[in-house]
């Protein structure tokens, strides 16, 4: 499946949820949709935290396409599942906003560790996630984000658990990803960056971890919906944790040798 067929797949309704493991090969994108007032805030708050939020696109203002992320790319029908924000809180989840969708809305394409996930997969590392066919676990810490202007709040991040040595692996592959989050920014000792229960994810689904096994941490790009929860906006959308924007581009455009 090529990532034009993915969305249209979404469009339908044909894919909903999780967007692990379709479109192999080609990058899928955290979304985030804000009203004009808050872009520029929301666009310097992305740069200042290029492990959380690394922008891969962004629409025009009102528009609901962005044409360098792929062809003929609705945003408000082609996400696999959407979160509906008001004042800070989720009041619903969707297949499709089209309905919701106002003139002054601008939409951020956030890289997704799937990107990185594929590489992992190629070199032979183990993802229990995708073994458990459940989504990945994904924890609020204690780990600032850089501010700027309304836009603050803690880190989100994504964990992964592996033996020490497949994590030196893992380190040395997704450091060649920095705009799809890139290396790790945390192993072990969950306690140290705020998570007190690593069996109660924030988002996503538990995995388990073995005895010989270490978590491995990443940031995420599920970190606009906590730091939306601060700043509590009259208006968002985000995407459903785990259902992503499948993109034209590929994976190895973002691989930095």
């Amino acid at each position: 499946m090529t990532g034009h067929e993915a969305r249209l797949a979404c469009r339908s309704g044909a894919i909903s949820g999780s967007t692990a493991n379709i479109a192999n090969g080609y990058v899928q994108g955290n979304l985030a949709v804000l009203p004009g007032d808050l872009a520029d805030e929301f666009l310097l708050f992305a740069q200042r935290n290029p492990k959380s939020c690394p922008i891969i696109g962004v629409s025009a203002r009102g528009e609901r396409s962005i044409p360098e992320l792929g062809v003929d790319l609705d945003i408000a029908t082609d996400v696999a599942g959407y979160r509906v924000w008001r004042h800070g809180e989720v009041v619903e989840e969707r297949l499709e906003v089209g309905d919701l969708w106002r003139d002054d809305l601008v939409a951020f394409v956030i890289g997704c560790s799937f990107s990185f996930e594929a590489a992992m997969l190629e070199d032979g590392l183990p993802l229990r996630h995708v073994e458990m066919d459940v989504k990945v676990p994904m924890y609020r810490t204690s780990i600032p984000c850089a501010p700027a202007g309304r836009f603050a709040g803690p880190m989100v991040v994504s964990m992964r658990p592996l033996k020490p040595a497949q994590a030196i692996r893992a380190v040395q592959i997704t450091s060649r990803f920095p705009s799809v989050h890139g290396a790790p920014v945390h192993l072990g000792l969950p306690e140290m960056i705020g998570i007190r229960d690593i069996g109660r994810p924030d988002y996503g689904d538990a995995v388990t971890i073995a005895s010989d096994e270490i978590p491995v941490f990443w940031a995420c790009g599920v970190t606009p919906q906590s730091v939306i929860a601060a700043v509590k906006p009259d208006f968002a959308i985000t995407h459903a944790p785990g259902s992503m924007l499948i993109t034209d581009r590929r994976n190895s455009e973002f691989a930095v040798l």
